[in-house]
């Protein structure tokens, strides 16, 4: 079997789309077991601790799933754009949530194989994340309306 990074990019945009609960364990197929993993709310390196990030995003998210809208790869560089959909019942009633962002990863191959070796979300949490809530919110768009004046 010969492994490229266009391979290794199909099976994690896949695996992504298609992740449920069960498939946390299965991360050592899509990273290396010394991946670092960065969000706005996470700072991680290792498969333990990125699957942890996952298995905790099933626990306080309902029905999280990812679209992936756009991908590039060149080299072991790779780049994609994504909706994140999901619920938060007790703070929204059910109502499903969109968040926009993008992902760039670093790939490395090890025995032939291609894993992420970088995973980098870059999406604005005041924007997506914190306006929509209903306290905090409020105050997030009085500043970006005084900040914009």
């Amino acid at each position: 079997m010969t492994d490229s990074p266009e391979a290794a990019m199909h099976r994690v945009v896949h695996f992504f789309e298609h992740l449920q609960p069960a498939d946390v364990s299965r991360m050592a197929e899509i990273y290396t077991a010394d991946a670092q993993f960065k969000d706005p709310f996470n700072q991680v390196q290792g498969l333990p601790a990125i699957a942890h990030v996952f298995a905790h995003m099933f626990e306080a998210l309902q029905a999280p799933r990812f679209v992936i809208t756009t991908q590039v790869v060149q080299g072991e560089q790779c780049f994609v754009t994504w909706d994140f959909l999901f619920a938060m019942p007790r703070m929204d009633g059910g109502q499903t949530q969109t968040i926009r962002g993008a992902t760039h990863f670093v790939l490395r191959e090890e025995e032939g194989v291609w894993r992420v070796a970088v995973h980098r979300d870059y999406w604005d949490a005041a924007e997506e994340l914190y306006e929509k809530l209903p306290v905090v919110g409020a105050l997030m768009r009085w500043l970006k309306k005084r900040a914009n004046s």
